[in-house]
């Protein structure tokens, strides 16, 4: 896997930009949502970030098959007897950047699930509520200062003070519980936990941070607002007993608490409000629902030229050229010789370009991400049916880019440097390209094959030369001199026909 630069800013960049504009929406559009539709329907604002950050991963459609290459591919082909060492020799801001994340998300976990256990141990010792008829257990705890809550996701509970039949009034403990029990209807710890899963993800970014305790004290009006809408002329009632419930003093990361750290003020405000008509409820809901579609549409439509070919990939009228430094040799330290291939390819972008040598085939396809930025899907396999060892890179043009590797399935490693360049330099030598070859053991048909590439000649009858192994060393031989030489092994003439190239008998 590659841990370029242009890794975090692709699908990880979109993430992060899908997840700070839904945010933002959601900050700016909170309060005025909740005076016109009622504190329910802006809670379902809150459903905007996880569905921005879906829209930006979802893949999209290619603007054109990627197929293999049929256009010329141009070549320079060199060996060497050892592998390359294609490790970059500065520090991996990258890799350093990636364990750092890591370790933040490791952090605000564990200080997460270390509050949640805090917080069930005052638990120890909780007795089930007698005539509390719910489907939910209600426990009181021992102590007074843990709870009204609802404590867990997968099974909540109810908790209650151990102070709760004296510190409230009959009609205020039914409004308690009654609360508490909407909140483990509408799944609000699930919607805790998901809220603290994400805040840990993007610990780095300022707005989770606030986005946590805004969903809670949003997560708390909701609720609010659908007891009151259900159980009418209890508003009084209502506001003593968050009168009488001090600030709780542990944080509950997974579920809810009646009375959270912060002031209850916007709370008792809202009991003073007339709760929205069914009209404003239902409009609500569309108006939530509509906002959903367009932002998550927007972020998708921004995503595509990161997720898929561009139009200027499959124009035609633009190439991308892979100075390529291919090292393939044994996994085992007897092995004395490695072959090492430079190669130049050429292809549009968003096409498969394909080198074969040695039994190895490498594709490589080639998108743009910006004027100076590509990205290089590499794959690199043994055999034709094998699951290939593949490679995301991407980076800037003109600077390398590296994958190393061991093949599948076989006892072949590889190590792979690419360059890639503007345009296709290899392509202005025309056909008398100079040839810098040492060739061992490669098959003379395959050689020809190269040589042709180099020149951007195309085999008429590349099947009258045969798979002999044969060994060469040519040194800025030019290219139609090459071509012959090869020829010769065969005791065959070439016959050149503009860039078409035939091989005929010498008698």
């Amino acid at each position: 896997m590659s841990t370029e630069p242009a890794d975090w800013l692709g699908p990880v960049g979109l993430l992060v930009l899908a997840c700070t504009g839904a945010l933002a929406s959601v900050a700016l559009l909170r309060r005025p949502c909740r005076r016109l539709f009622g504190a329910e329907n802006a809670f379902l604002l809150w459903g905007l970030p996880p569905l921005a950050m879906l829209a930006s991963q979802l893949p999209h459609p290619a603007a054109a098959g990627p197929g293999v290459l049929s256009g010329a591919a141009w070549v320079v082909i060199s060996a060497s007897d050892a592998l390359p060492r294609v490790q970059g020799g500065g520090f991996d801001w990258c890799g350093a950047l990636g364990w750092a994340w890591l370790l933040g998300v490791a952090a605000s976990l564990v200080r997460a699930g270390a509050a949640q256990s805090r917080y069930r141990a005052r638990l120890r010792g909780a007795v089930a509520l007698p005539d509390a008829s719910l489907r939910w257990p209600v426990l009181r705890a021992t102590d007074v200062e843990t709870g009204p809550a609802l404590v867990g996701a997968w099974r909540p509970r109810i908790v209650v003070p151990a102070d709760f039949a004296v510190r409230y009034a009959d009609d205020e403990q039914a409004l308690i519980l009654a609360h508490e029990a909407t909140h483990a209807r509408r799944r609000d710890g699930w919607w805790s936990l998901l809220a603290q899963v994400l805040a840990s993800l993007f610990w780095f970014h300022p707005l989770a941070w606030w986005a946590l305790p805004a969903l809670r004290h949003d997560q708390e009006l909701a609720c609010d607002a659908a007891v009151l809408r259900k159980l009418c002329g209890c508003r009084r009632s209502y506001a003593r007993a968050m009168l009488k419930t001090p600030a709780a003093l542990q944080v509950l990361p997974v579920g809810c608490s009646w009375s959270s750290r912060h002031p209850l003020t916007e709370r008792i405000a809202m009991l003073k409000s007339p709760s929205p008509g069914p009209f404003r409820r239902h409009l609500g809901v569309f108006a939530s629902l509509a906002l959903s579609a367009a932002l998550t549409g927007v972020v998708y439509a921004a995503s595509t030229p990161a997720a898929g070919t561009t139009p200027r990939a499959v124009s035609g009228d633009r190439q991308y050229q892979l100075d390529i430094q291919l090292a393939l040799g044994r996994v085992d330290a007897k092995a004395s010789h490695a072959e090492r291939i430079n190669v130049a390819l050429c292809m549009p972008p968003g096409q498969t370009a394909r080198l074969e040598t040695h039994g190895i085939a490498l594709d490589a396809i080639t998108r743009p991400l910006s004027d100076k930025r590509v990205s290089i899907d590499l794959a690199v396999r043994e055999k034709a049916d094998a699951e290939p060892a593949r490679n995301h890179l991407a980076g800037t043009l003109r600077q390398p880019l590296h994958a190393s590797g061991k093949i599948p399935g076989g006892s072949e490693q590889y190590a792979v440097e690419i360059t890639p360049q503007p345009g296709c330099p290899a392509a202005a030598k025309g056909m008398e390209a100079p040839v810098t070859m040492k060739g061992r053991g490669a098959a003379a048909r395959q050689v020809a094959g190269w040589i042709a590439t180099t020149a951007g000649f195309v085999l008429v009858n590349p099947e009258a030369i045969d798979q002999r192994r044969v060994t060469l060393d040519f040194q800025q031989v030019p290219a139609m001199s090459a071509m012959q030489l090869v020829a010769d092994q065969d005791g065959l003439r070439v016959v050149f026909d503009g860039r078409r190239v035939r091989f005929e008998s010498k008698s």
